[in-house]
């Protein structure tokens, strides 16, 4: 793991020192986020695009590497970096000029497509119950998909408190280069995955201090669906490609925070009759700001939670088969439980106040 500190640090340090620039770049632009709602936790303006940061040193830093011989410049490569420009611009008109979710989930789409064309794509999964493997056939392609925009929407949802998506994204980040690099051994292709963990969590990290609490430029669209759209590569390309029985949710599980998240957002909004892409104030963010903490706590509180999902996603890598599937049932069981309960709490206040 001591080769990749190198990538880390460089991808961080690149970040840090770009992040000023790009402010700057900004508010030339007039990408400023003003709040215009009682959703908006920040009362100021505060310039935009800082996801242009964090796309810059990911990109700068992978090219680098590239060239001193850390992974080698194929066709799943060129298909990421093309895939992640591709979501990069798609954000940067959406800060600038507001794109329609019809827009932005179509360009979602075709950068998804590019991977699958670049050979990153789930073709199979293992059965966490018994660990046989189950080739997906013609079906690969959607849920690969699938997944990939899934991922690429779900930081953007968590995108509400300052440092939570940053801090979010470096610790999965980390989980994931932790994960794949125990199987570095079995499969060499996995250099590259650790790799791109390393630089994303860098990048991420590098940020975090000029969007932590009180931020003084948010990353956007930009940032949230890039860092989601790499987010989700990561997993494809490393994690979900190894032969281990629980392959398949360990990351669902180091993403446990935006995806459920996530998730019951999409069930909440449909109950109560809701556009999907219509914020509300039922997020996880939002349910700790109403129990009283502030920003900085509530966000804390969550990188937490974010950071024990890393350790045990790792813990379960040598873990046995019944006791991980013993394991992950309860955590499956108590965290659809939570949100259950919030989702119906949420439902219920909604009735009430159109009442």
């Amino acid at each position: 793991m001591v080769k990749y500190v190198g990538p880390f640090l460089f991808a961080l340090l690149l970040s840090y020192f770009t992040t000023p620039l790009v402010k700057r770049l900004a508010i030339k632009m007039g990408a400023v986020d003003i709040p215009k709602d009682d959703r908006r936790v920040h009362k100021e303006p505060i310039p935009s695009l800082g996801g242009l940061a964090i796309y810059f040193s990911t990109v700068v830093s992978l090219l680098l590497f590239c060239l001193l011989g850390y992974i080698q410049m194929d066709k799943s490569l060129i298909s990421i970096l093309v895939g992640g420009t591709m979501i990069v611009i798609t954000g940067v008109v959406d800060d600038t000029k507001v794109l329609s979710p019809k827009a932005k989930f179509l360009a979602q789409i075709v950068a998804a497509s590019v991977l699958v064309w670049g050979g990153i794509k789930i073709s199979f999964v293992s059965n966490p119950l018994n660990g046989q493997i189950i080739k997906l056939g013609y079906f690969a392609i959607p849920i690969t998909i699938f997944w990939v925009v899934g991922i690429t929407n779900t930081l953007n949802f968590i995108d509400g408190l300052d440092g939570l998506a940053a801090g979010v994204a470096g610790i999965a980040s980390v989980s994931l280069m932790f994960v794949a690099s125990r199987f570095v051994d079995i499969f060499p292709f996995y250099t590259s995955v650790v790799l791109m963990a390393a630089i994303l969590a860098g990048s991420s990290f590098g940020f975090l201090p000029h969007n932590f609490n009180p931020a003084k430029i948010f990353m956007g669209d930009t940032g949230a669906l890039f860092l989601g759209f790499m987010l989700s590569v990561i997993s494809v390309r490393g994690v979900m490609k190894s032969f281990t029985t629980i392959s398949v949710v360990l990351p669902v599980i180091i993403l446990g925070i935006p995806i459920f998240d996530t998730a019951f957002a999409i069930i909440r909004r449909f109950l109560n009759r809701q556009p999907i892409s219509q914020g509300d104030k039922g997020h996880l963010h939002h349910r700790l700001l109403k129990k009283g903490l502030n920003q900085k706590q509530s966000v804390v509180v969550l990188y937490t939670i974010s950071m024990l999902l890393g350790g045990l996603a790792l813990m379960l890598t040598d873990m046995n088969l019944n006791k991980s599937t013993f394991i992950l049932g309860m955590i499956t069981g108590g965290i659809l439980l939570f949100f259950v309960q919030m989702s119906l709490m949420s439902i219920i206040k909604h009735k009430s106040g159109r009442n």
